[in-house]
């Protein structure tokens, strides 16, 4: 069929969507919700067999859904109905969430059900459950509702009284519905409360006389002080008392009236104000290591996966002590959200020179990637168990196996940045899987790979496991299964290595890379500058991208197809 999505953003659940429905043969276009003006001329041009939302913020025009059927993904279980479906799932410590599948009606999430799915609920943060649970649970449910669409099947009427019917109307949350009593309010509340406003909007709140949004909790069981007060800093992060405990708090945003604010690390948005805060470490790690069985494994959960200058040094100071310990197979196993993103966009935006920080951030990156190429005395295995995009996708090439989570999505290329052509040796460990050619293509067409796309393509080793806990598993098999076979394997890897570094040593691809990139951070070009402004401080969208939208490419059949003219289209279709 032909599918037009209309949504808010090509966020992840869109993207994982995308995936699911393109591979399965059906033609997809794209178009952002921008105004019913601009939608209703999407649906002309495209007129598409069937319509999908996979994120909106505000209702489809009737125009539309009253001639054609709109599938709404909403973040809830049947009869669930509001905006902040999750928000209030997360607050009130639901034990079970779902997706439901919606036709498009006059009230909001109390269309038709063609589609619902659940799944038991995880003590995370609502970015966490939106990039796993939800996902995997709209990607269930939408295909059903699209295989009963093409099937000429009917949604059911949504009925209040059904035994399995347990959502009821909710409003939009509130900051006063969230916020924080920090001299009552246990650890366990004080997570619901931040993780049920992470990543948007943020709890409002005061900390040390500055008022700020708070988000990335993590709970501290070893720390204690007077409910509410900063008690240590370690690492970018702050750890404030509870009542009965501590919460570390990673990243803030100011509130200030009138000038753009973004998220960044605690500490930063904080300083002089902790001055006489201990530098103390806790529970809580963002970079761990471990061992199980005679493999070492790197876990790294970065916020939104992106890698700053000065976690980029942390994480190569963490392999570097990881390759010395006894051990012959080293597992880089990222975090349950991401593997990594790349560059960190809010700490360039927010530095005195971005080009100057752009630049330091790019050669950390690419030190970690260089560490990684040259290790010679252990098998390094990249494990994606979250999505990854730009250069984390390439950081991760840098191991000797690359293996992904089923539901994974990959973003192999960085032009959606402004036109960066990229570096962590990308234009050498990318041809040597897929071949020239087909390099250009995956970081030429700016689109999402799946895990199992990757596969087939060559990108990546496999991919396995449905869930977290398979995946995880699949992974430990393999890791020890390698370290079995190691001293071959080793042998093999130092061999090609040389040969590699004889063609056309590693230095040189990076200094082609990064005379490229000095053009997008110093060049006359400012592409790059604002994508990058744009996207850190969430400037609406202006118009769909159009590798997306295939209906508005100039010679698509789209266009070929109503030559009489645009205006002449939405005529016909009013």
């Amino acid at each position: 069929m032909r599918i037009l999505f209309l949504t808010h953003s090509f966020n992840s659940l869109s993207q994982r969507l995308y995936l699911e429905l393109t591979g399965r043969g059906h033609e997809v276009s794209v178009e952002f919700d921008i105004s019913d003006a601009v939608t209703l001329e999407a649906v002309a041009m495209c007129r598409p067999d069937l319509i999908v939302a996979p994120f909106l913020k505000r209702a489809i025009p009737e125009e539309i859904w009253r001639k054609q059927v709109c599938l709404i993904v909403h973040p809830g279980i049947r009869g669930d109905r509001g905006p902040s479906a999750l928000d209030w799932a997360i607050l009130n410590g639901e034990q079970e969430w779902g997706v439901t599948v919606l036709q498009a009606a006059a009230e909001m999430d109390a269309g038709d059900i063609w589609a619902s799915a659940n799944f038991p609920m995880r003590a995370a943060s609502k970015g966490s459950l939106y990039r796993n649970e939800v996902t995997e649970a709209a990607a269930v449910a939408v295909l059903e509702a699209v295989e009963k669409f093409e099937a000429g099947g009917s949604p059911e009427p949504l009925d209040d009284a059904r035994p399995d019917v347990r959502g009821q109307w909710r409003p939009a949350m509130r900051q006063e519905d969230r916020a924080i009593d920090w001299r009552n309010d246990d650890t366990a509340t004080v997570l619901r409360k931040i993780r049920s406003a992470d990543g948007f909007p943020g709890v409002l709140d005061e900390v040390l006389g500055m008022a700020c949004y708070l988000y990335d909790a993590h709970p501290e069981d070893g720390l204690r002080g007077v409910p509410g007060e900063v008690i240590a800093r370690c690492n970018g992060m702050i750890c404030r008392a509870t009542a009965d405990g501590a919460v570390w708090i990673g990243h803030l945003k100011k509130k200030q009236e009138g000038e753009p604010e973004f998220k960044l690390p605690a500490v930063q948005v904080l300083g002089e104000r902790l001055a006489g805060v201990a530098e103390t470490g806790g529970d809580w790690r963002d970079i761990r290591y471990e061992e199980k069985n005679g493999v070492g494994y790197l876990h790294f959960e970065l916020y939104n996966g992106a890698m700053g200058t000065a976690q980029c040094g942390r994480l190569l100071q963490a392999y570097q002590g990881a390759i010395r310990r006894d051990t012959k197979v080293i597992v880089l196993a990222g975090g349950a959200d991401f593997w990594s993103n790349g560059l960190d966009l809010n700490l360039i935006e927010a530095a005195d020179s971005p080009a100057d920080e752009s630049w330091r951030n790019i050669n950390a990156m690419n030190d970690l990637a260089r560490a990684i190429l040259a290790t010679d005395s252990h098998l390094i295995v990249s494990a994606l168990q979250g999505n990854a995009g730009a250069g984390g996708v390439f950081l991760a090439l840098a191991a000797d196996r690359v293996v992904a989570r089923e539901g994974v999505v990959l973003n192999p290329h960085y032009k959606a940045m402004g036109n960066l052509y990229g570096s962590e040796y990308w234009t050498y460990l990318l041809p040597r899987r897929v071949g020239e050619e087909r390099a250009g293509e995956i970081t030429g067409n700016r689109l999402p790979v799946g895990a199992r796309q990757a596969k087939e393509l060559g990108l990546i080793d496999d991919c396995f496991g449905s869930d977290a806990a398979g995946f995880r598993c699949g992974v430990e098999a393999l890791a020890e299964s390698l370290a079995a076979d190691a001293p071959a394997l080793l042998a093999e890897k130092r061999a090609e290595r040389r040969r590699d570094e004889a063609e056309k040593p590693l230095a040189a691809y990076r200094a082609e890379e990064l005379a490229q990139m000095k053009r997008n951070f110093y060049g006359f070009d400012p592409s790059y500058h604002v994508a990058r402004y744009n996207f850190v401080h969430k400037v609406p969208h202006s118009r769909t991208p159009r590798h997306l939208a295939l209906h508005r490419r100039i010679g698509s059949p789209y266009k070929k197809q109503f030559s009489h003219g645009l205006t002449q289209i939405y005529t016909d279709y009013q």
